[in-house]
């Protein structure tokens, strides 16, 4: 979510045509009533919010994700996985720890928790994504979000091995309250603004992360990063009109490769994100056209 361009075509796809159609089909016999068709919610909701393909691979990154925190600071990393100010994939750089505490840094929205409650909202309404009921839903959406699965028992383990949780979320500044409160409510304990949650207008950097991960990373040696976009990671990902194949290029390259997984953890979310731009050459590379004879 966290200020994301959800488009009701990508939102809406599969429930938003088919009143249309049954608007437009004729009627039938007054002897035999119109079967009455409940309505779904869209593909992408059903995947991620409802599919147990979807729990099971949420619980396994996180269970990842804990294993490797605990696992990491046995022996103390010389440099955090924020990249440093200027750094590319080409040429990457990162944030020294030295004797800093460690540090897990986690985007909030599709990555700590599900936000359940205007997902439905924005699906049955059949609207697309409005920043007013947004802003509504950081004010007062606690306890209508879900942690997502493994979430809880990952925190409580990082925790518990003396690593510090902290949230950076483009949720905003303004409604701090209302994001720690709905963490909360999850069962995900204790955000405090400022210390452990950082959101959107504590820097002049908008919706990039950079600045803020940075300010972590000046405190923490940062020994995670957990987000469901890559933006989460870096805004070289964002850059305004990258072409799809060069952030394809970015995002498998032999510098990222060796940080998935290693440090940087991707959550699964088929529902938003830059992706939603690609084109048909985008995603179905020409020579593996095909058409039946």
């Amino acid at each position: 979510m966290r200020r994301f361009a959800l488009t009701a075509a990508l939102l809406f796809a599969g429930c938003a045509s088919a009143p249309a159609e049954v608007a437009t089909a004729p009627a039938p016999p007054l002897s035999a009533p119109a079967p009455v068709e409940a309505a779904k919610p869209p593909v992408a909701l059903q995947y991620l919010y409802g599919s147990p393909e979807a729990a099971v691979a949420v619980r396994a990154t996180n269970a990842r994700i804990a294993d490797y925190g605990v696992g990491r600071i046995k022996q103390r990393p010389k440099d955090s996985v924020v990249l440093t100010a200027g750094a590319t994939m080409d040429a990457p750089a990162f944030e020294p720890c030295g004797t800093k505490p460690f540090a897990a840094v986690f985007d909030a929205d599709e990555t700590l928790i599900w936000n359940l409650g205007p997902m439905r909202h924005f699906a049955e309404k059949g609207t697309g994504f409005d920043l007013k009921v947004w802003d509504q839903w950081e004010k007062t959406g606690a306890g209508k979000a879900a942690a997502m699965p493994g979430s809880v028992e990952m925190v409580t383990k990082l925790r518990a091995a003396g690593i510090t949780v902290i949230a950076n979320t483009n949720r905003s500044a303004a409604n701090a309250r209302g994001s720690e409160d709905t963490l909360r409510a999850a069962g995900l304990g204790e955000f405090k603004h400022g210390e452990t949650l950082f959101l959107m207008g504590d820097d002049a950097g908008g919706s990039s992360k950079d600045g803020r991960r940075a300010t972590i990373a000046s405190k923490y040696c940062v020994i995670i990063l957990g987000g469901d976009q890559l933006g989460d990671f870096s805004q070289q990902f964002n850059v305004k009109d990258l072409p799809a194949a060069q952030r394809m290029a970015l995002a498998t390259s032999t510098a990222a490769t060796a940080l998935w997984d290693k440090g940087w953890f991707l959550f699964p979310n088929p529902v938003y994100g830059p992706w939603e731009k690609l084109g048909w050459g985008d995603a179905f590379p020409s020579d593996k056209q095909w058409e039946p004879k």
